[in-house]
């Protein structure tokens, strides 16, 4: 009977191996072909990976696009996380009302990333939206401007709409990593006279590491996925002039349109396996600096 419990994973796997797995694999033998349309062609060995590196326009397609997502990523860090986690330092404390506060927070995460994009798109517009109405209403006119029409602006706009909108999932994450921390430690701390930012510094950071890191990898990933909320403010272009033009941007438009012509699937695949690439290496090597913190700590 107890080598039966194992049964009950398999349906897990078969989702896992089904959904995950196959995408990848299949992904990453495609990127190995010359394509006709729907057609596999002939094995070029990485011609695609040297293709979308060096010719044009996959070539400044590529790294421009690769430059938001690391501007996407370094902006939510501290408008995101270190907020966040501010805010759940706040939470944590002895004041009223925080179970109201969690739910605040949260609730901009149960709305689809549609509705969120669509919605901002309304607030954002520059004749009638209520953010410009708003400024122009207190004597800020100045400040009223074309949020989304800009490509100085659109960008940074968009990493704001999706901090709002992961800002709840983030406080929470980091509220648990704080509420596990034993208060017989801090009891400890203040015997020695530990205070204040001390006990903020030497305790309460190194001992909620692993929410922070969780969250830090959770951002990298998101940041380079990002996809739906830049789709449904900006278009598969990524505009205005493709500034807001990400990876997963780009990697829609090789596989769905003509941006890639006759050899679109191989060109594609080739971009999805150098962005999991990314991402595993770069949540491998971040695995490992927290962890090399936290034996510090």
């Amino acid at each position: 009977m107890k080598h039966l419990v194992h049964l009950f994973l398999l349906p897990a796997l078969v989702f896992y191996v089904g959904f995950m797995m196959v995408p990848i694999v299949s992904a990453l033998m495609n990127s190995f072909f010359s394509w006709k349309g729907l057609l596999r062609d002939q094995f070029i060995g990485l011609e695609n990976f040297i293709r979308l590196f060096t010719e044009s326009p996959h070539k400044e397609t590529f790294n421009r696009a690769l430059g938001h997502n690391v501007i996407f990523f370094l902006v939510l860090v501290p408008a995101k996380l270190m907020v966040a986690y501010l805010l759940a330092l706040l939470i944590n404390s002895r004041i009223k009302g925080k179970e109201w506060f969690k739910t605040i927070f949260f609730m901009p995460k149960l709305l689809s990333v549609i509705v969120v994009g669509y919605l901002f798109s309304l607030i954002l517009n520059p004749s009638y939206g209520v953010l410009n109405t708003a400024l122009r209403a207190i004597g800020l006119e100045e400040w009223a401007r074309p949020w989304l029409g800009h490509p100085d602006t659109a960008l940074y706009t968009i990493i704001l709409v999706d901090s709002w909108y992961e800002f709840g999932f983030a406080v929470l994450i980091f509220l648990v990593g704080l509420q596990s921390i034993s208060r017989e430690v801090y009891e400890a701390a203040k015997i020695d006279r530990a205070t204040g930012l001390t006990l903020l510094l030497r305790i309460t950071v190194p001992l909620s590491m692993p929410s922070i890191m969780i969250m830090t990898i959770l951002t990298f990933i998101s940041s380079f996925e990002s996809f739906e909320l830049i789709y449904a403010m900006q278009g598969t272009s990524g505009g205005p002039y493709y500034s807001t033009d990400v990876l997963a941007l780009y990697f829609y438009r090789l596989m769905f349109s003509t941006a890639g012509g006759g050899e679109a699937i191989g060109l594609g695949s080739a971009l999805a396996v150098i962005l999991l690439v990314m991402i595993a290496t770069a949540t491998a090597v971040s695995m490992y600096f927290f962890r090399r913190k936290a034996v510090d700590y």
